[in-house]
């Protein structure tokens, strides 16, 4: 086999890339099985930065991380997909600040979560679905979510008291924008998918009562009442004009599971539709990082660590790393704990340097709090304010008893 080496510094390492020899090092020496690693996940370049500070890459084993080869790999429309890509993948840009972003967003899901919430009372009084209206109820939060991602998830960071039925919607709506914003889609496909993660969950309003948000483990019984949701959802949609395929598809099957252990038909893989495997990635990411009757909300970053543990398992490994991408390792809204022992809030990513993000500072080291609310670049922070500042650990939501909605809103 051909090999074309590169060598770079470990720190320059990105996913796609195939490391095929450490410098100084033999591979014998290492935990690695093989003679050569593929870069897929943050957590790869962890491991790879523990046994040398600069690597050698097989450029003709790495992949191509250009937008066009990860939306081959990940199969677009394959499986019975209403998702297409035509042309080239638009390329976004950040094209407005956090602060001149906010108040839009802020309005847009207000607008949003009210349509949830009256869609909810409107199903259960058999008054007709309009997907004209969710469509347009999410048109604002996709234009949001292409101008500045971070606006959305540093709003929802500060309202997470919000009830779980109708915040699930609309987080899941704008994080299936941001997803397909990573992937280049254009905006009318980004709208399809934002009404699909608002619409996933409509026959949860025809289960026995007492099943959603259970206080205790379900029943077998329960679980099978609960898994006819996806049914229930189908019925809704099936009945109601302008449904695409692309959303009926991303609702029918977006808890199937790569291994086929998901429901309802048992698909693995590729037979999964990509729109489907996106939002099976996003319903289970914004479950377990929001507060349930059951169970606290997790810290994000330790939410994609567990995402990460079922690649290729329960979800399609790319798929997963392009997820993280779109949301940064550390997405915003979520409390750190820096070097220094200071705790931080993420306010805004680094896209180029996805372990440095934007902070703003919230306590002193010894957690007292600081209301000089101190803003750093992790990235790029000036040799002359002393020792480099780096996450040393995420925090759950809440930590030390710091309410973001208190300091922000």
């Amino acid at each position: 086999m051909a090999v074309e080496e590169v060598r770079l510094n470990v720190n320059e390492l990105q996913p796609g890339m195939f490391v095929c020899r450490l410098e100084g090092r033999s591979w014998d020496t290492t935990a690695f099985p093989l003679q050569g690693v593929m870069v897929r996940t943050v957590d790869d370049i962890i491991a790879v930065r523990q046994h040398a500070d600069y690597v050698f890459i097989d450029r003709i084993r790495s992949v191509d991380g250009t937008p066009e080869a990860v939306l081959m790999s990940l199969d677009v429309g394959g499986g019975g997909s209403g998702l297409r890509h035509v042309g080239a993948p638009t390329q976004y840009r950040i094209s407005a600040s956090l602060e001149e972003e906010l108040p839009r967003i802020k309005f847009a899901a207000n607008e949003a979560q009210k349509l949830s919430r009256r869609l909810t009372a409107d199903l259960r009084e058999g008054r007709k679905l309009s997907i004209e209206e969710i469509s347009t109820a999410v048109e604002p939060v996709v234009a949001s979510v292409i101008r500045n991602p971070d606006a959305y998830f540093w709003l929802a960071s500060l309202k997470e008291r919000d009830p779980y039925a109708y915040s699930h919607a609309v987080n899941c709506a704008a994080l299936m924008s941001a997803f397909g914003r990573q992937l280049g889609f254009p905006g009318s496909v980004l709208v399809e998918l934002a009404s699909a993660g608002m619409l996933m969950d409509l026959g949860m309003g025809s289960l026995p009562e007492g099943t959603v948000n259970h206080a205790a483990p379900l029943s077998d019984a329960q679980r099978e009442a609960m898994k006819r949701h996806v049914e229930a959802s189908l019925a809704q949609l099936d009945g109601t004009p302008g449904t695409t395929p692309l959303i009926r598809s991303a609702v029918a099957h977006h808890h199937e599971r790569h291994d086929g252990s998901g429901y309802p038909a048992g698909r693995r893989g590729f037979e999964i539709p990509l729109e489907a495997r996106m939002l099976g990635i996003v319903d289970s990411f914004d479950a377990m990082s929001s507060a349930r009757v059951y169970q606290p909300a997790s810290a994000r970053h330790h939410v994609l660590q567990a995402l990460y543990r079922e690649r290729d398992r329960l979800f399609q490994a790319e798929l997963i790393e392009q997820f993280s991408q779109s949301i940064g390792v550390y997405p915003t809204g979520s409390l750190v704990e820096l070097s220094s022992g200071e705790v931080a809030v993420i306010t805004a990513q680094n896209s180029a340097r996805r372990l440095l993000p934007k902070v703003t500072v919230l306590t002193r080291p010894d957690k007292t709090f600081n209301p000089a609310f101190r803003q750093v670049d992790l990235w790029q922070q000036p040799e002359a304010d002393g020792p480099r500042l780096t996450i040393h650990r995420a925090l759950q939501p809440g930590a030390y008893g710091l309410d973001l909605a208190e300091f922000f809103l």
